[in-house]
């Protein structure tokens, strides 16, 4: 029969296994400093995160320092001491933004650092990141310049194409008339 220490040992193997590979599929962290943040304030910050795509993940520090060793983040080890949680997105922009922009309006919470891959983020290098567009947004932006041209095109070709029209109906009006008189 396992004994508490086997089955404790099991679930912190399971933990490590699961935030590293959470890791390894992960483009951004942000290490955060959380001081007492109440479960609704998590939940709203969670809440936030999903709709970004991005996670927030509250985890032990030591596990955490674990799970970054052969990931792009190792670097960030020294960052998990104190209560400490990660912010992660596929999006190089997602995560950072949310913390960020939540930071701003809940003293709780702070910035610690981060990683963009293997290029380690201090926090003004997490805030810089922040203030760019969003892959959605940088999507939307390309998706109207596309579109911009193409409509203008439209106008330019249809206009031509309905002064001739008019052109031809009024030519053809002035002979209708010359045959009627």
């Amino acid at each position: 029969m396992f004994g508490d220490d086997d089955v404790n040992r099991t679930e912190k193997a399971e933990a490590i296994a699961s935030l590293h590979q959470l890791l390894a599929d992960t483009t951004l962290v942000v290490v955060t400093r959380q001081s007492g943040l109440t479960v609704a304030e998590v939940t709203e910050l969670r809440s936030k995160m999903r709709q970004a795509g991005a996670g927030y993940r509250v985890a032990k520090n030591r596990l955490t320092r674990l799970a970054l060793e052969g990931t792009p983040f190792a670097k960030l080890g020294s960052m998990f001491v104190g209560p400490t949680a990660i912010a992660y997105s596929k999006d190089p922009v997602a995560a950072a933004k949310i913390a960020v922009e939540y930071a701003k309006s809940n003293e709780k919470l702070s910035i610690i650092g981060g990683s963009l891959g293997d290029q380690q983020l201090d926090i003004e290098g997490v805030k810089a990141l922040a203030s760019l567009p969003s892959l959605d947004q940088l999507r939307a932006k390309f998706l109207a310049l596309l579109n911009t041209p193409a409509t203008r095109i439209a106008g330019v070709v249809q206009a031509p194409v309905s002064q001739l029209a008019r052109v031809f109906g009024a030519y053809g009006s002035k002979e209708d008339s010359g045959q009627a008189a």
